[in-house]
């Protein structure tokens, strides 16, 4: 709830500071005094858009602090915390604004967005006035306000995630028809591709062996004659046999050498090792260049089937194979196309049902919370003298989404027989007024912590009506915090905190002041709303009158 109202240099306001209190807390004052300047201040340090020029004249800026008390659980700290504000029961927000309009705002000393102010807001203030088009009067808003009244959260919730399930269900359905749609229309191509790859069977690296291949064959004829030199220079008639010769005339001699030709023979016995290797590796590629004349012509054909496949289907040769599977496999998907969509309708099917379920159990449930609220606006609006006044929760049929196939819409007749329509198309000022206060009784629930302003919200009603509204006003403050700005004396005297708002000329400056009244300041103050501008004894002693009751 609302503790601290700090304003600075605002209109007509240089300095003011008011503790607000758990309970009704009523402000009076005549027309012009200021009163809406407390709200429009308020408004702004929320984050609310209204009027530009707030900022005092002469000064270099204004500023408006406000305090709130946040209890356990409060909707305001799961905001705080999603923001990245620490949470703390104690909410102070600051916004300052120049007389260019530049607006900067802060959460705890921590600068903010006017974003965060406008959501933090929702959870901490509601406005209400005769021209109240952010909450009961808005149509927009009935459904959620008669669920909430209805206590219909979880229901609701349910039809909701229905909702997302039939939609996710559908759109399965839609993406896997479109898919099929699309395979469809190249089913040919994706035939003959497949067929193709399949025939040519394609295998990784094979391009890479193949050119490699060529290449050794195209060069064969030119390499034949000197591998054969070289193998006969290796061979007997060539360095095997003169080492064999230079090994049997040295091991001839070597028993009287006494040694000397120990190593010579050593070198000369591994020179034969690695002679015979290379005589065996240059048999080896002999053998190699040795191939059927219709191998290179077959290779070739094989090779060019295969880059010319790569270039057709723009991929790398070594990537055919991962083609052919791919190819295939959306081709298995095409054959049990059919298969696949019918499991997907019957999915989407049994969403479908399952949200209508949920929808239809969530309108039964509307309808008697409908009996049930109209039933108690009937109760509520006798005590307001309107007892011939019909209010009544129009249940529609709408388009399904995500909170069922129902249009509400609150309606009112304001005398027998009168055609119903809209609140803010049907009833007068003051039965507006009276309309929303029995409206906002039915609804608040547990509001703890939410604090409730009522903008001359009893314009236009007096005496035991007046009287009426004001009770009221004091029921909705029972165990949370409502702030009036009245000019009916009843109402200002159901108060359990009064505050007078008045101008002053000070100089050549006007400017507004807002003071706390201490018992005997209440009966003069509700004697000026009595009696006017001359407060008389009589006048006075009404005043107490209606303190004391």
């Amino acid at each position: 709830m609302l503790r601290h109202l700090d304003i600075r240099d605002m209109l007509i306001i240089d300095r003011l500071e008011l503790a607000f209190q758990p309970g009704l807390n009523v402000l009076t004052g005549e027309t012009g005094a200021g009163k809406s300047i407390l709200l429009d201040s308020l408004g702004f340090v929320l984050g609310w858009r209204g009027r530009a020029d707030l900022v005092r004249s002469g000064a270099e800026q204004g500023e408006v602090v406000a305090e709130f008390h946040l209890a356990p659980g409060h909707p305001a700290l799961a905001l705080l915390e999603e923001a990245g504000f620490e949470p703390d029961e104690t909410l102070i927000l600051r916004r300052v604004n120049t007389p260019e309009g530049r607006k900067t705002a802060w959460v705890n000393d921590r600068r903010a967005s006017g974003d965060l102010l406008r959501a933090l807001s929702d959870t901490l203030v509601e406005l209400h006035g005769q021209q109240d088009d952010r909450g009961l009067l808005d149509p927009h808003q009935h459904r959620a306000l008669l669920d909430q009244f209805g206590a219909l959260g979880d229901m609701v919730a349910a039809t909701r995630a229905a909702w997302t399930d039939r939609r996710r269900a559908l759109a399965a359905l839609e993406a896997a028809e479109a898919r099929l749609a699309t395979m469809r229309a190249e089913e040919d191509f994706l035939r003959h591709a497949v067929a193709e790859l399949d025939k040519l069977d394609p295998q990784p690296g094979e391009e890479e062996t193949l050119d490699a291949r060529r290449r050794l064959m195209q060069a064969a004829e030119r390499m034949r004659a000197d591998v054969a030199r070289a193998a006969a220079a290796l061979g007997t008639e060539g360095a095997e046999g003169a080492m064999g010769d230079a090994r049997r005339w040295l091991d001839g001699v070597a028993d009287r050498a006494e040694g000397g030709l120990d190593e010579a023979l050593a070198a000369l016995d591994r020179a034969l090792v690695e002679l015979t290797e290379a005589q065996s590796g240059v048999e080896r590629f002999a053998e190699a260049l040795s191939f059927n004349p219709s191998e290179l012509e077959e290779t070739e054909e094989r090779l060019f089937a295969l880059r010319a496949l790569a270039r057709k289907h723009s991929v790398a040769p070594d990537d055919l194979a991962g083609l052919a599977d791919t190819l295939r496999t959306r081709l298995t998907q095409l054959d049990g196309g059919a298969t696949e969509i019918a499991a997907l309708k019957a999915a989407a099917d049994r969403a479908g049902a399952a949200f209508d379920t949920a929808a239809e159990t969530l309108r039964a449930a509307r309808r008697e919370a409908a009996t049930r609220l109209d039933a108690a606006m009937a109760e509520e609006l006798a005590p307001l003298k309107m007892e011939r006044a019909v209010f009544t929760t129009l249940i529609e049929p709408a388009a399904p989404g995500p909170e069922g196939i129902d249009l509400v819409t609150f309606t009112v007749a304001t005398n027998p027989g009168a055609p119903a329509g809209p609140l803010n198309k049907i009833a007068s000022g003051g039965e507006l007024s009276r309309f929303l206060l029995a409206l906002k009784v039915c609804l608040t629930g547990d509001d703890s912590g939410l604090t409730m302003i009522f903008d001359e919200i009893d314009r236009g009603v007096g005496g035991a009506t007046a009287d009426a509204v004001g009770r009221r006003l004091k029921a909705l403050a029972t165990g949370g915090q409502v702030l009036v700005v009245t000019h009916s004396p009843q109402v200002a005297a159901l108060g359990a905190h009064h505050w007078r708002v008045a101008k002053q000329v000070e100089g050549e400056v006007t400017l507004s002041r807002v003071v706390p009244l201490d018992p005997d300041a209440r009966i003069d103050e509700v004697a000026r709303m009595l009696s006017g501008d001359t407060v008389t004894e009589a006048a006075r002693a009404a005043a107490r009158a209606l303190l004391d009751g």
